[in-house]
């Protein structure tokens, strides 16, 4: 079990950082590690973002007790689960659900046993995960695509068609605050989030997948101080409520969002002006 904390910013100092600093504050570079389960505890919104990769035996959800000083991870918390690698199952108090690629499980506040395993070890698994804290107990459910809200978006003609597959939010899987789903580009299609905006009643964490040897330049920051953050297959960063959160690939590709906050309105957005950005 490895973790690490990484504390909120201040957009007036991130106008200074570094290319090193910025990457520091914001990119999670190694989620997935063999037979081991990494989290990042972020102080926006007190975001839990973690990669398990089950292959040599199953892996049981530490309480991470430095963290959430709790006697067991989601007494005070709810999580979602994305898998982006082979087949698994999650046993969840004894009740086992099998996920395979792109499909979600929520997990409601209370459960004590979270137990991830791979169906494959020559394929394994990769359970990429968002916990929120939560105040009441919602059911667990599993959803497959089908089951998602899907929303097609965007355009050939300006690089940016894409499909969003809505899992967890206010009119799909009930949480407490978490929301959370995936965007896939088209062939051709290189920008994501575009024209962006930002939302100040939430946090949200991009992990990349399914984006092999190529690259997404991941544009972050207030509208009018915009940085960039080279991004690789299958690493996140953290977008805080000041910050616009926009990317354009090498190659099309697909991202895991997620979002907690005040709300869960997916359309609570600040368009951002296109003529404002610097």
């Amino acid at each position: 079990m490895k973790s690490e904390i990484k504390y909120a910013s201040d957009p007036r100092n991130v106008r200074n950082y570094t290319t090193e600093k910025l990457r520091e504050e914001f990119l999670v570079e190694e989620l997935f590690e063999d037979d081991q389960v990494k989290a990042v505890y972020s102080l926006f919104d007190r975001m839990i973002i973690m990669g398990i990769r089950p292959v040599n035996s199953h892996i049981q959800l530490d309480a991470f007790e430095d963290l959430t000083k709790s006697a067991y991870f989601l007494q005070r918390r709810e999580l979602g689960v994305i898998n982006v690698g082979g087949s698994g199952t999650i046993a969840v108090d004894g009740t086992v659900h099998t996920l395979n690629k792109k499909e979600c499980l929520y997990v409601g506040m209370g459960k004590k046993e979270v137990i991830f395993q791979s169906t494959d070890p020559g394929d394994p698994a990769e359970f990429y995960i968002n916990s929120a804290p939560a105040h009441h107990e919602y059911p667990t459910i599993k959803a497959s695509l089908p089951d998602a809200n899907r929303v097609d978006l965007g355009a050939a003609e300006t690089s940016n068609e894409r499909t969003i597959y809505q899992y967890i939010h206010e009119d799909g899987i009930q949480s407490c605050q978490l929301v959370m789903g995936f965007t896939e580009l088209k062939p051709g299609s290189v920008w994501n989030t575009f024209p962006p905006h930002t939302h100040l009643r939430r946090m949200e964490v991009y992990f990349y997948f399914d984006l092999g040897d190529q690259l997404v330049m991941h544009f972050m920051g207030e509208p009018e101080e915009t940085r960039h953050l080279v991004m690789k297959n299958k690493q996140a960063v953290i977008s805080p409520e000041w910050s616009i959160h926009a990317g354009a690939g090498t190659a099309s590709y697909a991202f895991v969002w997620g979002m907690a906050g005040e709300n869960q309105s997916f359309t609570d957005m600040d368009p951002v002006d296109l003529n404002t950005f610097k």
